[in-house]
């Protein structure tokens, strides 16, 4: 199945954050034979496909599924993914191609598997399968600013606070950095007087739709933008739902998927 391949400013930015290798005091850890840009391309074609890490193709030239995974579990323990995305954001707004006139923020709920796993929680509505939820803020383009997960059973609102503060402060132009934009939008779930608050004190004006009073489809010429940064994961067949029993590895190919859209933003523009 012919895939894209991998962005050349993705690899670029990738390549300075990767430990370096330290062998094991005890002589039982090897380096791994696989190239770091192999393992990166091992790992997309996982993310992109949906393919279950066991049954990659060695023939494909990126190793053994599982030594992927490994170097996407150890370069989340380092680090590396979330250094990834905030790079990728530096460059876009070295660039200016970070708009923070507003932003938006939603959530949805991803079905978990089988036996469960960490950072998961029924469904308020009474299903049975657990889910989890993702929580995402994207700028007025859609550029994905913060991924978090969280279990299905916590209200989208519970998160907010904790999401508009994961903004990360971007350099990458002269002057003081930025992290707030002008403007959050976001739908009813977001009706509650302490996410407004929350905001004031952070000088970020509101637009968060109200019950009873209107409709969540005024501010569709706005949020839509955060809708389609949705698809775009849900594009990647191995986020569709979550495949991973292990947080770190869920919130690990989230991350990438976040940097990935970055890139193919920065390949247009930049």
């Amino acid at each position: 199945m012919a895939r894209r391949p991998t962005s050349n400013e993705l690899w670029r930015q990738l390549q300075p954050l990767i430990p370096a290798f330290v062998p094991s005091a005890k002589g039982g850890a090897r380096k791994l034979t696989v190239s770091d840009e192999a393992a990166l391309n091992g790992i997309l074609f996982v993310l992109q496909t949906g393919i279950p890490w066991e049954d990659r193709p060695q023939s494909l030239g990126y190793g053994s599924g599982m030594t992927c995974w490994r170097h996407l579990r150890d370069w989340n323990a380092a680090g590396v993914w979330e250094q990834l995305h905030q790079a990728m954001l530096i460059r876009l707004r070295e660039h200016n191609q970070i708009d923070w006139s507003r932003a938006s923020i939603d959530g949805f709920s991803a079905p978990s598997p089988p036996g469960g796993g960490s950072g998961n929680g029924p469904q308020p509505h009474g299903q049975r399968q657990a889910q989890s939820n993702r929580h995402i803020v994207v700028d007025a383009r859609g550029i994905p600013l913060v991924i978090l997960v969280s279990g299905a059973n916590r209200h989208d609102s519970k998160m907010f606070e904790r999401c508009v503060d994961a903004i990360p402060a971007i350099g990458g132009l002269p002057g003081r950095v930025r992290k707030r934009p002008s403007k959050l939008h976001a739908d009813k779930d977001y009706d509650d007087k302490r996410c407004r608050q929350h905001l004031r004190q952070r000088g970020i004006a509101s637009r968060i739709a109200r019950r009873g009073l209107e409709s969540s489809e005024r501010l569709g010429k706005q949020r839509w933008v955060v809708d389609k940064t949705l698809g775009w994961f849900a594009g990647f067949g191995k986020l569709r739902i979550r495949f991973e029993r292990r947080l770190d590895i869920h919130e690990a190919l989230l991350k990438l998927a976040a940097a990935l859209t970055c890139a193919r933003f920065a390949d247009r523009w930049c």
